[in-house]
C-alpha cells in the first residue's frame, strides 16, 4: 500500500503512521501529543474543511497544523 499525508485524508479516515519528515523539534514536539510512527490515526476532521486538521489517537483529539499534517505520512488500512 502507499503512503498519504495525514493532510490529504477524508473525515473518517484511518491508518498507521508510517513516517513523519521533520527535525529533531517536530518528532519531539508530535511525541509528547502522543503521535509517533507506528501510531494508529483517525480523522474527525479533515484539512478539506479548513483549519487545523483534528485526529483521534489513542482516544484522544488532537488538533494538528496544516505544515505539520503535511510532514506525517500515514498507510491507510
Amino acid at each position: 500500500m502507499s503512503e498519504v499525508r495525514l493532510s490529504d485524508l477524508s473525515l473518517g479516515d484511518t491508518g498507521r503512521i508510517t513516517r513523519i519528515v521533520g527535525g529533531w523539534g517536530l518528532h519531539q514536539k508530535l511525541t509528547m501529543m502522543g503521535i509517533t510512527e507506528g501510531s494508529m490515526i483517525r480523522v474527525i476532521k479533515s484539512a478539506s474543511s479548513g483549519g487545523p486538521v483534528v485526529v483521534e489517537v489513542e482516544r484522544n483529539s488532537i488538533a494538528i497544523g496544516m505544515g505539520m499534517a503535511q510532514k506525517i505520512y500515514v498507510q491507510l488500512g
